[in-house]
């Protein structure tokens, strides 16, 4: 890769309506206290999964987060070696387990979950099949390598043998709303079809909480970090790979009550080689307004990003998309524009300090 840092921040505003799409354990939607007010608030991990979920949609290459993965190594075992019976199988799989010292309970199942990428299992298939003795370094080396690209950057933590972390190379914030929220709910009745013209009482009732909220979205890219579980080709792609779905993603809470499903109004891409920089001090003091958040929320952001180049590097581009021209970016047309001009401005990077070497 190179030895400058480079790091990819996006900064994304996206209006939402009516929806509960990442709930509590009480059912209602996610809040947090910010800026002396409530706000709406969806989880980092929520948001995670669903990128996870459209990596697949888009043949992304997605390992799998489980705690029967020694069902998946047997079935991998198999597929490469059909002529071995159960006993062979289940005996490889056990050795293999071990050599990687994690447990597995009486259900032969990992005391938690476990991600793990098809290009681990089949490797640790073929290597369990070749070698009668097994090599810990080399079951840990398989472990670490040909990584899925949702390993790579959200990382693995491993209880049982911390030898086999994997250092996440994406951070993902909690999205907030730019300003204060009120909770709300949805008082519903239901008839039931064969009531006849007796309509007098309802056959279930209920009640669902919601909020509606213009939300600031955040998360970071070590570009550095994410070639180091991969390589720098992919790392690029790959960072591209996780800008557009996280852009395009939502989680899928009550989708099919609310029908909430927006796309971003506004999107800042910065790409920078100091330091990784959340913008979301600009609505600590909360947007106040009776004609759309949007807009204000813009001007914020936009305020917050110039305040900040009082600390930080220039960085290497600026790009944002989104219904007003910018005053601190380079305007894009749509999305595939914004992820070419990434791409383009890693690969500079990468080649810039190449030839200084």
């Amino acid at each position: 890769m190179t030895n400058q840092n480079l790091y990819v921040d996006l900064s994304v505003l996206q209006t939402v309506p009516s929806s509960n799409i990442n709930r509590d354990d009480t059912g209602a939607p996610k809040t947090a206290l910010y800026g002396g007010v409530s706000r709406a608030r969806v989880s980092s991990q929520s948001w995670k999964k669903a990128v996870r979920d459209a990596f697949r949609l888009d043949n992304v290459s997605v390992g799998t987060r489980t705690k029967k993965a020694a069902d998946l190594l047997a079935k991998a075992i198999k597929a490469h070696d059909e002529s071995l019976d159960d006993d062979a199988v289940t005996d490889k799989v056990d050795a293999i387990f071990k050599a990687a010292s994690i447990k597995l309970n009486k259900d032969r199942e990992t005391g938690a979950l476990l991600l793990v990428s098809q290009g681990q299992l089949d490797k640790l298939a073929q290597y369990a099949i070749d070698n009668e003795e097994l090599d810990k370094k080399e079951v840990k080396k398989v472990l670490k390598g040909d990584q899925s690209l949702d390993l790579a950057l959200f990382g693995r933590m491993v209880a049982d043998n911390p030898e086999l972390n994997v250092d996440a190379s994406a951070q993902v914030a909690h999205a907030v709303s730019t300003h204060e929220v009120v909770p709300e709910y949805d008082y519903f009745t239901a008839l039931d079809d064969e009531q006849g013209e007796d309509t007098a009482g309802a056959a279930m009732l209920g009640a669902i909480d919601f909020n509606s909220a213009t939300l600031y979205r955040y998360a970071n890219v070590n570009v550095n970090e994410l070639a180091h579980n991969l390589n720098t080709k992919d790392a690029i792609k790959g960072t591209t790979s996780f800008i557009k779905d996280f852009l395009l993603s939502m989680p899928t809470g009550k989708q099919n009550t609310f029908a909430n499903k927006t796309l971003p109004s506004y999107v800042m891409v910065t790409v920078r080689t100091d330091t990784p920089v959340n913008l979301v001090s600009a609505f600590e003091e909360p947007v106040t307004s009776r004609n759309g958040y949007v807009k204000p929320s813009i001007e914020k952001l936009e305020t917050e990003y110039a305040r900040t180049e009082e600390f930080v590097d220039q960085p290497v581009v600026n790009l944002v998309l989104g219904k007003t021209d910018s005053q601190i970016g380079d305007n894009v047309a749509n999305l595939t524009e914004l992820l070419e001009q990434v791409t383009t401005a890693l690969s500079k990077a990468v080649q810039d300090e190449n030839s200084d070497d």
